[in-house]
């Protein structure tokens, strides 16, 4: 197997789930929150990902951060070199392509929260700031566990977004789904089969985990 591209793997994924769950986690509650009408359009913009082809989300990163893009160019004079299949480059898009999975789970849990509760803390003098992470945060943390997880376990799985942006540049950009593609393009099938077998036993564990955790399955568990 080629731990390389395991370990930028888990780096990407690990890296994507944490920024999501620092971005993802206003976007959700303004989403829960908010009474804009047009809501819907920001709703909208955050779960296009998971209807539009990867390879077109990818092309159009491509271009949103390539050398000749605002964006692009500000990031080439800042580091001194172009944002485009490099590490950085591909963690921006795996941030876009999983927005919805971890934003969709954060907005439901907090849906779930009684408001009264909320408008109870709120009387008693507590901030908007001090009740979301003294109250709704904890309430929902079911909901942000499984957000946090499926935005891990999604970018673990990408394959059109990375080849798009980030290329296939070893120990930089290529990932565990590029390496199991290039070892079936090269008739490695017995290195493709160990590579996935490992993919797969590692994503079930996860799913796994969240499930039990989620159900609370340990409650149960006879005590000793």
């Amino acid at each position: 197997m080629n731990w390389i591209a395991i370990w930028v793997t888990f780096k990407l994924a690990a890296s994507t789930a944490l920024i999501l769950l620092v971005v993802g986690l206003p976007i959700a509650y303004w989403v829960s929150f908010s009474r804009r009408r047009w809501k819907f359009l920001v709703e909208s913009v955050v779960a296009l990902p998971l209807v539009l082809p990867p390879t077109v989300l990818g092309f159009y990163i491509l271009v949103a951060i390539g050398p000749h893009s605002p964006l692009g160019r500000f990031y080439n004079e800042l580091v001194g070199h172009p944002l485009p299949f490099t590490f950085e480059g591909l963690l921006l898009a795996s941030v876009l392509y999983s927005l919805p999975f971890a934003v969709q789970p954060f907005a439901a849990a907090f849906e779930q929260v009684d408001r009264r509760l909320i408008e109870a803390s709120w009387t008693l003098g507590v901030s908007k700031l001090g009740t979301f992470f003294k109250l709704i945060v904890p309430l929902s943390k079911a909901g942000l566990l499984t957000g946090a997880v499926l935005s891990f376990a999604h970018t673990m799985g990408e394959f059109g977004v990375v080849l798009m942006v980030g290329g296939n540049l070893e120990g930089e950009t290529r990932t565990v789904s590029i390496d199991i593609y290039d070892e079936v393009q090269a008739l490695n099938y017995a290195g493709a089969a160990k590579t996935a077998l490992f993919l797969l036993v590692v994503s079930y564990a996860i799913l796994l985990l969240v499930y039990a955790v989620n159900r609370n399955v340990w409650a149960a568990w006879p005590q000793k």
